[in-house]
């Protein structure tokens, strides 16, 4: 049975009232796990509000009892490895063994500029994400002293304390789907994989060619879970689905004077987002199970929309199952 879960763009205007909202809905409405991305601001020049992703977490493991939780992804760029899993360990523990650590190698330019952190170069940013997964594997997985020499990340005798109350800390997610580079990451280090916006044919092809990888690693495919993110908006009818998109015209100041259906059509070209009817996203997902994957995480934009999770809740919820 395929697992639904729920991803929000922190960088969209998350703040506390909207955290506490979809937190406690996520919840009460059965969905597996509330996922949230890691950024400063978004890549385009429109500043909005954007909780502290560890604090949120925090928040979350604290009052669910329930959901799987974690960052969809945490970016290496920013985020100091020996740190994060030291936050990972405590989270985990203070949810009970319900946190999923999300890693990236990071991407918005802008906000790495605005704030003062490197992002280099692709080779740059993906050789830095490869040592923090080493750096962050082993602090997590070993109960001795930790010695670590790289080009970016160092380690003298390092033991983290307290140790993780599940062995081995929180399940280590990489994000992402690139065969060169993310996908020999995934098989050396993930214990889960997520792939993003691609059609189910490409998630098979990608968990294919993941199996190669992970078995020339020395590990078993079935030690690996599948998942994939894409963008949501499910509607009963076209004025429900205005509502479901309306959000974007603030977000992307171009969509402001264009129809609705010029707004889809430029989501589901550009971005591979499904747009549809309950029915329709059932199958969508059902694709998705036939193809692989364990759970799929359905990204939710529109902060305020507890309405449209709700319709997710009876409609596509109870379906799932039966897939």
């Amino acid at each position: 049975m395929v697992s639904v879960s729920i991803s929000v763009e922190g960088m969209f205007g998350l703040t506390w009232k909207h955290w506490r909202r979809l937190t406690s809905a996520v919840e009460q409405l059965g969905f597996d796990g509330l996922f949230r991305s890691d950024h400063f601001t978004l890549p385009l020049p429109v500043d909005l509000d954007s909780l502290e992703m560890i604090v949120s977490l925090a928040y979350l493991a604290d009052h669910t009892e329930r959901v799987r939780y974690g960052p969809l992804v945490a970016p290496i760029s920013f985020r100091d490895p020996v740190m994060l899993a030291r936050q990972a360990a405590a989270l985990d523990d203070l949810g009970g063994g319900r946190m999923v650590l999300g890693l990236g190698a990071g991407w918005v330019g802008r906000e790495h500029e605005m704030f003062g952190y490197e992002l280099g170069d692709v080779s740059t940013r993906f050789a830095r994400f490869a040592e923090g997964l080493d750096v962050i594997t082993r602090l997590l997985n070993s109960d001795g002293p930790v010695s670590y020499t790289g080009r970016f990340f160092s380690l003298r005798d390092a033991v983290l304390l307290p140790r993780p109350g599940r062995r081995g800390g929180p399940p280590i997610l990489v994000g992402g789907g690139g065969p060169k580079r993310t996908l020999p990451l995934a098989a050396r280090y993930a214990d889960i994989w997520n792939a993003v916006s691609i059609t189910p044919a490409q998630f098979r092809e990608r968990s294919e060619q993941l199996d190669t990888l992970i078995k020339s690693e020395g590990r078993r495919p079935e030690d690996v879970r599948r998942t994939m993110t894409f963008i949501a908006f499910c509607a009963r009818d076209s004025a429900e689905l205005e509502r479901r998109v309306a959000w974007i015209r603030d977000v992307v100041p171009m969509f402001g004077s264009i129809p609705t259906e010029a707004v889809v059509g430029v989501l589901r070209e550009t971005m591979n987002a499904f747009v549809g009817s309950p029915d329709a996203l059932v199958s969508y997902i059902a694709g998705f199970a036939a193809a692989g994957a364990d759970e799929v995480m359905l990204q939710w934009s529109n902060l305020d929309d507890i309405e449209g999770l709700e319709v997710l809740a009876g409609h596509v919820l109870s379906a799932v199952p039966k897939l």
